[in-house]
């Protein structure tokens, strides 16, 4: 047996009207949004009736309610009961079910948003089709209530009445509602009245004056103002450039009109995630909207518009480049990780940033066209504290290294390679540069070994082994660098020791006895005058001391992350040094 769902009429309606709008200030919205739509329902039958809303507010009438009248078509008996009586009916949608055209509304539910602000909401309207006036009630509760009066009302059009619930005057008085109607409806193409003052305008503010306004919306003057359109969904409007850089992570939040009439100043979804520097003011009469009108919906109509509206800022981007250097150079300072992040999949925005980005390398701040015109190749490492350590000794011997270890750099350096060829860009261990490093004076590399045999437990302990090399500069004693073979064993081992099974244990014992060389090599500087001076050292103790501290100094200048041996060795060698410090005096 079949069987129909029960309904909670007063549950429906407080679901509607306090849960589907994130604001009790919406309601401004919807009664305008429903006054305007009656506008565009009369002169679909009469081109040449008036347009206008009048709003008077609650402290100016004199029976403390809101009243809000519309020159529209109205509505007859049969329709108040049709419409305003049943939840989800509505006028603005054909025989299909389908949104019809020039309407902002089709949902049904707006006249619900007046809940939020008032516990009754009377109407009065007479229809441009003919017949009587009809005053209709409702409160809350979901009661209301229907009454013929061909008095109520003379001319065609409708008068809401909103009576405020307890707690709720504040939001129909001239203030709030002056400010809401001016937000919410400045631009529609009707005139709109708070008491005697008009608060629309004909004219689109961003055609006259972008920047201006953007500065107006935005609370900030503008990078630059991109006209944009996309003539399929009717969409015009401004994507405004933000000044200075913003967090990748921010919500892209866009104002977004429809049909002139404000659906939000934080709608999401309009522009490709690279573009979050942008922010864009537009109008559009086809893309849908939201129940609660206070987001867009997720269709292939809004994914089409977000990758054109994407194109025409890329296209910018292209023509910023050709015809202003300075101002290229100053998006791309500000706004580096968006461009980037294009990059990797878009050739021309690739050579943009090849040309104008600056990075970090050797010989200072440098794009990646300068650094290729100095050394052919673009030889990179991609760690930012492994760059710093090996960039001072580097630079010294006339190596020219970049850094690639931000946000999308070795993307595009790959990007790079694969329209460039493989002598483009490479990535360069750090065994390279110790190869690029001199050999030290044989006298001061035998002697510096004699003493190292005394320091023999401190490196065994730290899985280091010393390599002896000559290079600038000479205030620096010593570098960390990583054995890649090595790191390998000392991660075998240490799954060795951590298996439960014996049979897997010795295996990975056996792999890693095959595995050559310490985890790391702790190269020395015999151009440093503190190297020279360990090489001259008589006490074993004070060898092997100086060798630890070495260490950890090097250990602290890649800034690597601590083990807990290395910071037992930093904590003894400083106190090794104070203790003989303070003995020497």
């Amino acid at each position: 047996m079949a069987h129909t769902f029960g309904v909670d009429l007063r549950g429906i309606i407080d679901l509607l009207s306090h849960h589907l709008y994130s604001s009790p200030r919406v309601y401004a919205r919807e009664l305008l949004q429903n006054a305007v739509d009656a506008i565009t329902a009369r002169r679909a039958l009469q081109p040449d009736a008036p347009g206008e809303v009048v709003i008077e507010p609650a402290d100016s009438s004199a029976d403390g309610t809101l009243r809000i009248s519309d020159t529209g078509i109205g509505l007859t008996e049969s329709e108040v009961h049709d419409l305003l009586s049943t939840l989800g009916r509505t006028s603005k949608r054909d025989e299909l079910g389908f949104a019809r055209q020039g309407f902002l509304g089709q949902f049904g539910v707006g006249l619900l948003s007046a809940f939020l602000v008032a516990e009754r909401v009377r109407l009065v309207s007479r229809s441009a089709k003919g017949g009587p006036a009809v005053r209709w009630s409702a409160d809350a509760a979901g009661n209301y209530e229907v009454e013929v009066d061909d008095s109520a009302r003379a001319e065609v059009g409708t008068t809401i009445e909103l009576v405020p619930s307890r707690d709720s005057d504040h939001w129909l008085g001239r203030d709030v509602v002056r400010a809401l109607v001016a937000e919410y409806g400045e631009l529609l193409p009707v005139t709109v009245r708070v008491g005697d003052e008009v608060l629309t305008t004909d004219e689109l503010p961003w055609l006259t004056d972008p920047m201006g306004y953007g500065a107006r919306v935005l609370g900030l003057e503008p990078f630059a103002a991109i006209p944009v359109e996309v003539p399929a969904v009717g969409l015009t409007g401004v994507a405004y450039v933000l000044p200075a850089g913003v967090h990748p992570g921010a919500r892209q939040s866009h104002r977004v009109y429809l049909k002139r009439m404000l659906v939000g100043e934080a709608i999401e979804g309009l522009l490709p995630d690279w573009a979050y520097f942008v922010r864009c003011v537009v109008d559009t009469s086809s893309l849908r909207p939201t129940a609660s009108r206070e987001s867009l919906y997720q269709d292939e109509t809004l994914l089409i518009v977000q990758e054109e509206l994407g194109r025409q800022v890329r296209d910018w981007l292209v023509r910023l480049d050709a015809t202003d250097p300075g101002r290229t150079s100053a998006l791309m300072e500000a706004h580096h990780l968006g461009i980037k992040s294009l990059a990797r999949v878009d050739e021309e925005m690739l050579r943009l940033v090849e040309r104008w980005l600056p990075f970090e390398t050797t010989d200072g701040a440098q794009s990646l066209k300068q650094f290729r015109r100095r050394y052919g190749s673009v030889l990179y490492l991609p760690d930012v504290d492994e760059f710093r350590q090996l960039a001072p000794v580097a630079h010294a011997q006339g190596m020219g290294l970049l850094n690639a270890g931000y946000a999308y750099d070795l993307e595009v350096l790959e990007r790079l390679v694969a329209l460039d060829g493989p002598g483009a860009a490479r990535r360069v261990a750090p065994s390279e540069v110790l190869a690029a490093l001199g050999d030290p004076e044989p006298e001061v590399e035998r002697a510096l070994r004699a003493r190292l045999g005394d320091a023999a437990g401190v490196l065994e302990r730290h899985d280091c082994e010393v390599v002896p090399r000559d290079f600038d500069p000479a205030s620096l004693p010593a570098l960390l660098v990583t054995n890649a073979e090595g790191e390998r064993r000392r991660d075998v081992e240490q799954a060795g020791e951590e298996a439960d099974d014996p049979l897997w244990a010795q295996l990975l014992g056996s792999l890693a006895e095959s595995a050559p060389g310490a985890a790391q090599r702790l190269v020395l500087n015999c151009r440093s005058p503190l190297v020279r001076r360990l090489a001259e050292l008589t006490d074993p103790a004070l060898v092997e001391l100086t060798v630890e501290s070495l260490y950890v100094h090097a250990l602290l200048q890649s800034r690597r992350p601590m083990r807990p041996k290395d910071t037992a060795a930093l904590n003894r060698s400083f106190l090794d040094l104070l203790d003989r410090a303070v003995d020497n005096r």
